[in-house]
């Protein structure tokens, strides 16, 4: 079975703890704090590797683990960083939060790396709480927690144009005429049992990539047969090719079968029946003439609603250039940008639970911001990068933090201070 689908548990490392010490020389009894900080705990990173088109390396291994940090040692010495975790991917592979089935991550387009849990930040050594009334403090900060989480894992196959139809109607015998793909054929139902791509170059026109679209029966969007397991390869593609017997030789009626498609495909996804489709009727090497009843009764249906109606042989190849000419102006017409999925979790909210926080003023006026909460949202999100940046002033807004402090009366070019970053405050 094609894996395109997997289950697995991630979880980030843990900070190191800062470290307790103090120095002690020969000639100095009594130093002061000398403890050093935790290393950060490791990252979760998810990566796309060309090489790749499955997702079988997750199938039998279902835990990954990123290092933890090294505590801080004695003489300001810092822990080490914990290693971050690589996991591998094909071009494709969304990312879900498998209890909400929420996006995290779309691994498509140019996102071809990202940190999907980050590791806890690593805790200060006692040296940075040393005060002028407590000058050998004896604890340190511990490290920040890791995350553990459960995700799915879903490959969307990245493709122009999906070629769909019952099967033994002779999708994959056309995907090896017009392309360099070299799927398996045989004169069996359900040959097929993973997408195939293949690349269709044109002359004096623009190439694209076609995928073969098993699986799909009546039934298919309620998990009847294969259906439901290659459904979801289709919802990338930019043009729908239908694939039908133009011969009778199954026995079948074409234009039921299409209909029949269409309605599984629109139980799955409305918005796919949007997209522009067109008519293969395969195996006319097998039909006298260039017509026949059944080419007839597909134009009268189909034609009246825009959908061209192609006759085609996959075997001798007649009809393909017309067919794949009209495929490739289609394209044109739809949008350039690929179909990419929105992020619509962010891993590190779920942890940050309901704990309080505090505004106080101090001495230069300045406004610092503390509590469990706000280290634990620092010790997730990288804010010297964009993406946690924005990720913190959504979280400072959605906590209520921002409307306190406007409530305490900051003002433009009012300093925030919120553990050992700072800001200029500005609405």
């Amino acid at each position: 079975m094609f894996a395109d689908r997997a289950t697995i548990i991630i979880k980030s490392g843990k900070g190191g703890d800062g470290h307790v010490s103090f120095r002690r020389e020969k000639y100095v009894p009594d130093g002061g704090p000398d403890g050093g900080d935790g290393g950060k705990g490791g990252d979760i990173i998810f990566e796309v590797d060309d090489g790749l088109n499955t997702l079988v390396d997750y199938r039998h291994h279902r835990k990954f683990a990123a290092q933890p940090g090294e505590e801080g040692g004695k003489r300001n010495c810092h822990g080490k960083n914990g290693a971050d975790l690589v996991l591998k991917v094909p071009a494709g592979t969304v990312i879900k939060d498998a209890e909400s089935g929420k996006v995290i991550a779309d691994m498509s387009g140019d996102n071809r790396r990202q940190i999907i849990l980050s590791g806890g930040r690593g805790g200060l050594g006692n040296q940075h709480f040393a005060t002028s009334t407590m000058q050998a403090p004896k604890y340190a900060q511990p490290g920040g927690e890791a995350i553990e989480l459960e995700v799915k894992l879903e490959l969307k196959v990245i493709a122009d144009v999906g070629l769909v139809g019952f099967p033994n109607v002779g999708k994959s015998t056309l995907l090896s005429r017009v392309t360099n793909a070299q799927p398996k054929i045989a004169n069996y139902h359900f040959t097929t049992l993973q997408p195939n791509l293949g690349v269709v170059d044109l002359d004096g026109a623009k190439g694209f990539v076609i995928a073969d679209i098993p699986g799909l029966i009546e039934g298919a969007s309620e998990g009847v047969g294969l259906g439901l397991e290659f459904l979801r390869h289709i919802e990338r593609t930019k043009v729908i090719i239908h694939v039908v017997d133009a011969a009778g030789t199954e026995g079948r009626d074409p234009i039921a079968d299409i209909q029949a498609i269409n309605r599984e495909l629109s139980a799955y996804d409305a918005g796919i029946l949007e997209k522009p489709q067109v008519i293969a009727a395969n195996k006319m090497d097998a039909v006298y003439g260039d017509e026949n009843k059944i080419i007839q009764a597909l134009r009268a249906e189909f034609e009246k609603e825009g959908i061209q109606v192609f006759p085609i042989s996959a075997v001798s190849g007649k009809g393909l250039k017309e067919l794949l000419y009209h495929v490739e102006q289609l394209l044109e017409t739809c949008s350039k940008e690929p179909v990419i999925y929105e992020q619509e979790f962010d891993p590190a909210i779920r942890f940050l639970k309901d704990e309080p926080y505090t505004i106080t003023r101090v001495d230069d006026a300045a406004f610092v911001v503390e509590g469990p909460k706000i280290d634990k949202m620092l010790g997730y999100t990288n804010i010297e990068s964009e993406k946690g940046f924005l990720f913190f002033q959504k979280f400072m807004k959605e906590q209520g933090i921002l409307k306190e402090l406007e409530q305490r009366g900051i003002k433009d070019g009012d300093t925030v201070r919120i553990y050992g970053h700072e800001f200029d405050y500005y609405k």
